[in-house]
């Protein structure tokens, strides 16, 4: 009897998270913060797709490459939302979020342009093609629920459905089962670890002074 084929999914690499962002205790803006958190959202998609390559999932470099990480982009961006308002006021968070997803759209552009070059005169840039598509797909991440423990399933299965459709059909099988259970989870805690250390109040540590030897 044949063996019944098994999902490819597996653990996801994870990438270094720093701790601490900033070097006194200072509070920083939400602007600051939105920056820091856009770099590490971008490198944990980044790492995603390259996981998700790794598992044998056909990710061509081109457009499908581009729609995956804008589609890993908006959910991790939509993440941090309801990371957000659990804990900064409406006010902060606003601005938190704004700034993220204008930075978040910025870092995808200049990489899409380099790699893709830039659209046609009269055509819609990359920077607003990000923009537009979080602005629909918010509509429908809000309706799914989000706890102390993350998304829900509906939440992290919208994901793992859209991503389906950007595969070819030999991966279409295994893809939904591998967004949910292995590289979700691992981006999830790349994420919440890089939001506690961009919004960490502590001074990092001061670097020990290096001294001669002297033999004293």
């Amino acid at each position: 009897m044949q063996a019944p084929l098994l999902s490819p999914v597996r653990r996801m690499a994870n990438i270094r998270i720093k701790s601490q962002w900033f070097r006194d205790g200072a509070a920083k803006t939400p602007q600051q913060n939105a920056s820091a958190m856009a770099f590490i959202t971008w490198r944990v998609a980044q790492n995603m797709l390259k996981q998700m390559r790794s598992a044998r999932f056909d990710i061509e470099v081109g457009p499908q490459y581009f729609d995956f990480t804008r589609e890993v982009l908006i959910f991790l961006t939509q993440v941090l939302d309801r990371m957000a308002h659990a804990r900064m006021e409406d006010a902060e968070r606003g601005e938190f979020m704004t700034a993220l997803v204008q930075r978040v759209a910025q870092i995808l552009q200049d990489n899409e342009d380099g790699l893709m070059g830039e659209p046609a005169a009269g055509q819609v840039s990359h920077y607003e093609q990000f923009i537009d598509l979080f602005n629909e797909l918010s509509e429908h991440y809000a309706d799914f629920g989000f706890d102390a423990k993350g998304p829900d399933f509906a939440f992290v299965r919208y994901l793992g459905h859209r991503i389906e459709a950007l595969m070819p059909q030999k991966d279409q099988r295994w893809v939904v089962d591998q967004i949910m259970a292995s590289e979700v989870p691992d981006a999830l805690d790349m994420i919440q670890r890089g939001m506690d250390g961009v919004l960490s109040t502590e001074p990092r540590p001061a670097r020990a002074s290096r001294t001669a030897n002297t033999g004293d």
